[in-house]
């Protein structure tokens, strides 16, 4: 990875994790704060905008704990940057982990990077993460 490379990664990681940890503490506020308003995300379960992202928050936290790995990201332009990686996770009360692939892209601004799109590819299961 190039310098430019290693710094987008690491502002992106931390703009993913926020989200995540809006998840953890069901912080819609936060969710909300990191999507853009024409945010679209691509689900299992279908496509939904920023309305419905946040709206699962609303019973409360969807994510006790989570892990990102296989990190990686890629330029798409001067101010847009995708966000490639694995996540592991749990969500409360369950008894076991999930897993799925992410593809997230982030659009720059002038108080930092918002979500535009986001797609979720599940773990197949019995699968191991090099």
């Amino acid at each position: 990875m190039t310098q430019d490379t290693d710094a987008l990664t690491a502002e992106l990681l931390a703009a993913e994790r926020a989200v995540w940890d809006a998840l953890v503490r069901g912080d819609a506020d936060a969710d909300g704060a990191a999507l853009a308003e024409d945010f679209v995300g691509v689900y299992p379960d279908g496509i939904f905008g920023k309305a419905a992202h946040v709206a699962q928050l609303a019973a409360g936290p969807t994510v006790a704990d989570y892990t990102l790995s296989q990190v990686q990201a890629r330029p798409l332009g001067a101010d847009h940057g995708l966000l490639i990686y694995h996540a592991s996770y749990q969500r409360p009360q369950a008894a076991g982990a999930e897993a799925m692939y992410v593809s997230s892209v982030w659009a720059r601004t002038d108080t930092g990077w918002i979500n535009v799109f986001s797609q979720d590819t599940p773990d197949l299961p019995g699968h191991i993460v090099p």
